[in-house]
């Protein structure tokens, strides 16, 4: 009875999941592998989209930027984690700190992409400031230079991304025992030693998921490419999600947009495993 009651209370949840989330995915991931077309019949062509996808530069491009993207994530944990560390602490005006470091995470992206779009113009506040400090000469085109366009989304990603990973960092801070921090210090451990020695090992389980999650949000970055550059200059900022959007929005071309999912929700897959094999808490089997 008291798993029936449990069930009942789930179920809900679990029929909304199951029509909009498990079925999308799987029938989505069955026609990755046909010729569908809203306008003519389906037909099963096997592999034939995966490999169009991967002998086409721009997907290629696209999933080795988004492996790029990759390289954001120890930025956005370091960062974030040095914020709840800032934070935690009991100082005049903190609580409009922490508010401040959030309001970037509740920023609609249209928002972000108009502000730092202004930003990164040549014309823009941040080449005026570089220039007026003399540490450029001419302006620098962060948006139109294909060497610099993707590190400026990554940026923008980065700025996103640390307000909310700092808010479960600091929850995190705030659990930890205080009797430890109290003996560490009776025992004569420093600051950097307690922080190593204690703290670090009672995050590691809120560090494990906010890694899988930054890795899951580069992997899958999509809305500040599309607001920013799209995709431009010279398809230097495609991304596998943004090629995925770009085939089966602009082009319908949907079993190519399928597979390229597909192939990313692959991807997506396997690092987030790896992620639990190599930041898995110790004390868990």
């Amino acid at each position: 009875m008291r798993n029936l009651t449990a069930w009942l209370f789930l179920a809900p949840a679990l029929i909304l999941l199951a029509v909009f989330s498990f079925w999308p995915v799987a029938f989505g991931s069955l026609l990755a592998f046909t010729d569908y077309s809203l306008i003519r019949d389906t037909h099963w062509v096997g592999l034939d989209n995966f490999r169009y996808i991967f002998n086409n530069e721009m997907f290629v491009t696209g999933l080795k930027n988004s492996l790029v993207f990759l390289l954001m994530v120890p930025f956005v944990q370091i960062g974030a984690l040095s914020l709840a560390v800032l934070v935690n602490n009991q100082l005049p005006g903190i609580r409009y700190f922490r508010a401040a470091f959030y309001v970037p995470v509740v920023t609609t992206v249209s928002v972000v992409g108009i502000m730092w779009g202004f930003m990164f113009h040549e014309q823009g506040a941040l080449n005026y400031v570089l220039m007026l400090c003399r540490l450029v000469d001419a302006p620098v085109g962060w948006l139109s230079n294909d060497s610099l366009a993707l590190f400026a989304i990554m940026f923008v990603t980065l700025w996103r991304g640390l307000g909310w990973y700092m808010v479960m960092y600091l929850a995190a801070l705030q659990a930890v025992p205080g009797d430890m921090q109290e003996a560490a210090i009776l025992d004569g451990a420093s600051r950097w030693q307690r922080f190593w020695k204690i703290t670090v090992p009672m995050l590691r389980p809120t560090i494990m998921v906010c890694s899988i999650l930054s890795v899951l949000a580069a992997l899958k970055a999509y809305q500040e490419v599309d607001v920013l550059t799209q995709g431009g200059p010279m398809n230097s900022t495609f991304t596998g999600l943004y090629y995925a959007y770009d085939q089966g929005l602009k082009h319908l071309k949907l079993p190519r947009a399928l597979a390229a999912s597909f192939v990313m929700s692959v991807f997506c897959i396997v690092i987030a495993l790896l992620c639990l094999r190599y930041l898995k808490p110790k004390h868990r089997p």
